[in-house]
C-alpha cells in the first residue's frame, strides 16, 4: 500500500509540516515522488517512522537517531528488544522514584522515619547504573566481576558529604587541566597537581590504588570516543591526551 503525506500524518499523528522536515533533512525519504511532485511513503517507511517517533520519545535527538537508523547493521527486531530493556529498566526506576518519595512522605507525616543517608540512597545507585551502562562491558573485561562490584560497594556507601567533596576534586581537576593545556609540560608542578587530583578522585570509588590500574584507565581516556569527548568538552581539545600523558609520567 501506498500512502501520502496527509495519510502518514492522519495514521501517525505526525504534522505534514513534520514529515517534510523529516525528507529535508535525509532522516525519512519518500520512497517516491509522484509526477504530481507528492511524496509517497509504503510500508518500509511507516516501519521507519514508527522507530523514529519511539527513540524520541525516549530521549534522543534527531541526528542520533538518524545514526542508528541508518547504521548498516541496524535491524528493526534488534532494535525492539534493545527498546523494550531500556523501557523496561526507565520503568523500574519510576518504580523505585515514586517508592523514594511515598517513604519521604511518610515521613513528613511522622509515619516513618528516614535518616539522610536513606534519602540520597536511590539517587548514588542510579548514577552508578548510568556509568555501568555506559562503560560496564570495558570495565568488566579490564578489572574483573570482583573490582567492580567491590567499587560499586564503596560507591553506594559514599556519604553526602564525599559525594560532594569527590564533585569538587573533579571540577578543580578540569580547572587545572585546562589551565596546563595553555602550556603544556612535563614534569611541572600544575602537572603533578593534576596527577594527585585525579588520584584522589580515583579514591571516592576504588578500595585500593594500583599504579597500573591508573595508567589503564588513563589510556581508556584516549582509546574511547566517550571519554575523550567528556574531557575535550569539559577542559578543551587534547584535555584526555594531556590527561593520559600526565598520569602516564607520574603513575
Amino acid at each position: 500500500m501506498v500512502y501520502t503525506v496527509k495519510q502518514v500524518a492522519d495514521l501517525s499523528g505526525v504534522s505534514s509540516r513534520t514529515l517534510r522536515y523529516y525528507d529535508e533533512i535525509h532522516l525519512l525519504k519518500p520512497a517516491e515522488i509522484s509526477e504530481s511532485g507528492y511524496r509517497l511513503y509504503q510500508q518500509q517507511e511507516i516501519d521507519r517512522l514508527q522507530q523514529i517517533l519511539i527513540y524520541r520519545s525516549m530521549g534522543l535527538s534527531l541526528k542520533e537517531i538518524k545514526k542508528l537508523l541508518d547504521h548498516p547493521d541496524f535491524k528493526i527486531e534488534t532494535a525492539l528488544r534493545h527498546q523494550q530493556k531500556q523501557l523496561m529498566k526507565r520503568r523500574d526506576e519510576i518504580d523505585e522514584l515514586l517508592a523514594l518519595v511515598e517513604q519521604t512522605l511518610a515521613d513528613y507525616e511522622g509515619e516513618e522515619r528516614m535518616n539522610n543517608e536513606e534519602k540520597f540512597q536511590l539517587f548514588k545507585q542510579q548514577k552508578w547504573q548510568e556509568n555501568e551502562t555506559l562503560y560496564g562491558e570495558e570495565m568488566q573485561e579490564k578489572y574483573g566481576e570482583k573490582t567492580i562490584q567491590q567499587a560499586k560497594k564503596k560507591w553506594t556507601s559514599l556519604s553526602q558529604a564525599e559525594l560532594d567533596e569527590r564533585d569538587k576534586t573533579e571540577q578543580e581537576l578540569l580547572v587545572k587541566l585546562k589551565q596546563y593545556g595553555l602550556a603544556p609540560k612535563l614534569p611541572s608542578e600544575l602537572a603533578q597537581e593534576i596527577f594527585l587530583l585525579h588520584k584522589k578522585w580515583l579514591s571516592y570509588s576504588w578500595q585500593k590504588y594500583s599504579r597500573e590500574a591508573h595508567q589503564s584507565v588513563a589510556e581508556m581516556y584516549v582509546l574511547d570516543e566517550r571519554f575523550t569527548a567528556y574531557y575535550e568538552e569539559r577542559a578543551g581539545k587534547d584535555a584526555a591526551g594531556w590527561l593520559n600523558d600526565i598520569i602516564q609520567f607520574y603513575a
